[in-house]
């Protein structure tokens, strides 16, 4: 692997205090439709959603990441997160 070659570029994270509530919530909906509706045993609203993945943005537990690679925004756990912080 070259680390000098941009196809393999780290992500960077970005502080959600840099983002508009509009552009956060853009993160946050483009999560939600990628990774469907199905939830198990009980249907969840959308809004419920929304307003769980933004309880793991601001507690920590999810980071929002800009992927130079494929130059798009998304989110990543922050297990998934460490492990790129090691390398």
């Amino acid at each position: 692997m070259n680390e000098n070659n941009p196809e393999n570029a780290a992500p960077i994270e970005i502080p959600k205090e840099v983002l508009s509530e509009q552009a956060l919530r853009g993160v946050i909906d483009n999560f939600i439709q990628r990774e469907g509706t199905d939830y198990g045993v009980s249907e969840i609203s959308y809004e419920t959603k929304m307003q769980q993945v933004q309880k793991q943005i601001d507690k920590g537990h999810v980071r929002i990441v800009f992927d130079p690679n494929t130059e798009s925004v998304s989110l990543m756990p922050e297990q998934e997160w460490k492990k790129f912080q090691k390398r």
